[in-house]
């Protein structure tokens, strides 16, 4: 396993990202089912995963300012500590029997801030613990234990717990965080800020606005910041459709979903552990390219078949693809960026790919309303061959 090769502190941050991670799986799946519990309002129930995904996109860029400031171990056991703390608020309230769903919505969205501020936090803790040319094979491990937390394994364990007892999820959550912050605050003090951590007024804005001019002047991240966004536009498209296309297009059962959803996880895993591989075969700009390209063949065939096992293989390539891309893209940010600014580089980059989700999932919808289910997957098929085109030429001549 790559991780036990990396070093100890390495190791470590691997165990917590997977203890931090595996946790969110589990409380994005049980606070829906707990706001269900709390009424059959469809709109409350929805408000719950808004209130968990709105700080990416109020706080995101905000979040890079404030992690570059500050030590970036103590920031994520502090934010760690936070969230446990919310946790064990919400635990007692649901034993008292008096939390109810503004409690639900209030937990949900400060928990979101706190995960804004721990990914972003994350992405910077990894470069000084391993050496640079062990990067690409580190944050594979790493985006691999994020995957497998958050869609694979943490969902399924948050329904099953919530099943056996209302508080259950929520008090693993916290016991995850709190063992997940202990890993954190063990890892070398070698995370203090180059600049003053004293923040005047208005400084963090100020600090901001400076990352996002240095971004926008180099072009090799700027190129990769709007390919990122564009990659999770389209791939948002179809998925937000996935759950009709598969009953109706391929003629599966209820179960089908379920299994479809395991190949793209089992396909994006697969790409999270060969992406080093690729990359020090072909190249970043290689690999990177061949990322779009394979994506774009994968929707191709998701969009022009019936059949489950080619619209599976389509699946696992896209989602395969997805995995090396935010292997590769992230090890270049490291690279790419001074240590004092990488906070809000990878923020900036964290935040167009959660605003590109939501905005492709209307669009897709509204596609699919339009033209039929395949109109969203194979919308994407044309724009990911030629953003493929544009990053073969343009990332070689940066």
């Amino acid at each position: 396993m790559a991780a036990t090769s990396l070093g100890p502190a390495y190791n470590r941050l691997w165990l917590a990202t997977a203890l931090s991670n595996l946790g969110d799986g589990i409380r994005m799946a049980a606070l829906p089912l707990l706001a269900a519990a709390m009424t059959p309002d469809p709109v409350a129930v929805a408000g719950v995963a808004i209130a968990g995904q709105s700080p990416w996109l109020i706080f995101g860029l905000v979040a890079g300012a404030v992690v570059d400031r500050f030590d970036r171990r103590r920031l994520t056991v502090v934010v760690d500590v936070v969230r446990v703390l919310l946790l064990v608020v919400l635990v007692a309230a649901l034993s008292l029997g008096i939390a109810g769903i503004v409690l639900v919505y209030a937990v949900a969205f400060c928990c979101g801030i706190g995960e804004t501020l721990r990914d972003t936090a994350t992405a910077t803790l990894l470069p000084p613990l391993v050496s640079d040319a062990d990067l690409d094979r580190a944050n594979g491990g790493l985006v691999n234990a994020e995957v497998a937390g958050n869609e694979l394994v943490g969902p399924p364990i948050g329904g099953y717990l919530f099943g056996v007892a209302m508080v259950l999820p929520f008090a693993v959550n916290g016991g995850t965080l709190a063992v997940a912050a202990a890993l954190i605050f063990s890892l070398p003090n070698v995370f203090a800020p180059k600049t003053g951590s004293a923040a005047r007024k208005g400084q963090i804005r100020r600090d901001t606005l400076a990352g996002l001019r240095w971004l926008a002047r180099h072009r090799r991240l700027r190129l990769l910041l709007v390919l990122g966004g564009v990659f999770a536009l389209m791939d948002s498209a179809w998925f937000a459709i996935l759950v009709l296309y598969v009953p109706q297009v391929l003629g599966l059962p209820e179960w089908g979903y379920g299994v479809l959803l395991g190949v793209g996880a089992i396909g994006g895993l697969a790409g999270g552990y060969l992406a080093a591989r690729i990359t020090r075969w072909i190249g970043s700009t290689a690999a990177l390219t061949s990322c779009l390209a394979f994506a774009a063949a994968g929707q191709l065939m998701l969009g022009v078949t019936t059949s489950a096992v080619v619209a599976a293989s389509g699946l696992a390539i896209t989602s395969g693809a997805f995995g090396v891309w935010a292997v590769v893209a992230r090890t270049l940010r490291q690279r790419l960026t001074p240590s004092e600014l990488l906070g809000r580089v990878s923020s900036a980059s964290m935040t167009v790919v959660m605003g590109a989700a939501p905005v492709g999932a209307l669009a897709g919808g509204l596609l699919a309303a339009e033209w039929g289910l395949t109109a969203p997957i194979l919308a994407g098929v044309p724009v990911l061959a030629a953003g493929a085109l544009v990053c073969a030429f343009r990332m070689r001549a940066d």
